[in-house]
């Protein structure tokens, strides 16, 4: 292929891409890498959500004014999770439930039902690394946010008949609380609060909720939805029928 100008005129564009992932990879919480340009911090947040961007440990310091900008109240975060809810309900309708009891969703928790922004909005929206004290320190507050698109999308398949099964990255010892932030958002009447148990801490939540979502299909469960924040709340064996990723460019779980 000849060289021209306009071949030339996306190198740099390509070049930040691939600077961008091995950065993020390498964990690099002073990366510059997203310059001035919100367009390249857009296709930073595209290859997330995406999951052509694996592995990334905190967002770009270029990128955390963006990534506040878009998970600003309302903003365009809201109005992307009212699409992927909306696209739930579509697929939902086509679903003939067989009415034995049998006929499940699955929901993830945290970004999914719950909503950990106020955490986040302390923590650079994600622009710092992870610290589990202070996370686990804000989780037992019981103070994270209702979604009101996925409680609308909730109560809408529990009114048809779902059996309701949420799984989390959560540990046991956090059942009350988690519970408890639940009710006070809204949720109530699900099937299965399923939680890390003592054999399955440090288990990748790509390897711990296909297992889980196994045992429910064991059990006779038709899992025809999942929905969740992370692609290893959806992905590998025993997915659901159709699998819906909700918006989060705060923090990746592999």
């Amino acid at each position: 292929m000849a060289f021209t100008l306009q071949s030339a005129s996306i190198f740099p564009f390509l070049l930040f891409l691939l600077l961008l992932s091995t950065a993020a990879a390498n964990g690099s919480s002073k990366s510059k890498l997203c310059g001035r340009s919100a367009s390249r911090c857009l296709a930073w947040r595209l290859s997330v959500e995406t999951s052509n961007l694996k592995n990334w440990s905190v967002v770009p310091s270029k990128c955390v004014g963006y990534v506040e900008k878009y998970m600003r109240t309302p903003g365009q975060y809201w109005e992307d999770s009212k699409v992927a809810v909306l696209t739930n309900l579509g697929y939902a309708k086509t679903v003939k439930l067989v009415g034995d009891g049998k006929d499940a969703w699955i929901f993830d928790i945290d970004e999914t039902l719950l909503s950990n922004l106020p955490y986040y909005q302390q923590h650079e929206y994600g622009g710092e690394a992870y610290n589990s004290t202070t996370f686990e320190a804000w989780v037992s507050e019981t103070k994270a946010l209702v979604l009101p698109s996925s409680l609308l999308l909730y109560n809408v398949l529990l009114a048809r008949g779902f059996k309701i099964f949420l799984l989390t990255g959560r540990d046991e010892y956090q059942r009350n609380i988690t519970t408890h932030n639940l009710f006070r958002a809204g949720y109530k009447g699900w099937d299965g609060l399923i939680l890390r148990g003592v054999n399955e801490q440090g288990s990748a939540a790509g390897v711990y909720k296909p297992e889980k979502r196994g045992e429910l299909v064991k059990k006779g469960y038709r899992l025809w939805g999942s929905v969740g924040d992370q692609w290893s709340d959806l992905s590998g064996p025993y997915e659901a029928s159709r699998s819906f990723k909700l918006p989060n460019p705060m923090y990746y779980i592999s």
